[in-house]
Order: C-alpha cells, then structure tokens, then sequence
C-alpha cells in the first residue's frame, strides 16, 4: 500500500476520533452548569388523600376520622390539610400509647 492510499484513511480515522472526543468533552452537559437542586423539607400539612396513603386506609374513612375529630385538620382557605404530627397521634392512639388509647 502506497503512502498516499493510506492517507484518506488516516484523515477518516481523525475526524472519527475527534468528533467522538468531541461528544464525550459535551457529556449532554449545557454552556451553563446548572446548581444541584436544593432537598425539599419534609412537608408539614398534607392533603386529605397524602394522609389516608400515609395511614394505609382510603380517602373516604379519613374524610370520617376528621369529621368525628379523631384526626385533626385545618382548614386553608378552601383546602384541607392535615399536620403530619395529627396522623403520628392518631396511630399512637391506636396502638394504645397515646394519652386516651386503650390497649387491646
């Protein structure tokens, strides 16, 4: 093989390998690096629907507990939350801890 038949080849194998480079230096990273995001705090009220899934019970029986006063809840405007503490309360209740549970 000549000098010159090796040559495209050469320059081929080149610009494979710098547009390669090319693609690992980038990384899929933008011009601005962007700061990692900041922890979410762990939320102090929840919706109705976040408290029954935290209890492992549905929608409508925690709807009953808040009506009959055994789960407390406030009321923001027109929404509903519930203090994560009320939903530890209630379960110490129930497993007979708490100030007015009665153990089984």
């Amino acid at each position: 093989m000549s000098a010159h038949a090796a040559q495209p080849t050469r320059a081929t194998e080149l610009a494979t390998l710098l547009g390669r480079l090319a693609e690992l230096m980038s990384d899929g990273r933008s011009e601005s690096p962007q700061p990692p995001p900041r922890p979410m705090p762990e939320r102090v009220l929840l919706t109705v629907e976040e408290a029954a899934e935290r209890l492992g019970i549905g929608r409508t029986l925690t709807y009953k507990l808040i009506s009959s006063g055994e789960i407390e809840s406030i009321r923001i405007g027109r929404l509903r939350r519930v203090p994560t503490a009320a939903i530890h309360d209630y379960a110490r209740r129930l497993s007979g801890d708490g100030p007015s549970g009665h153990a089984a």
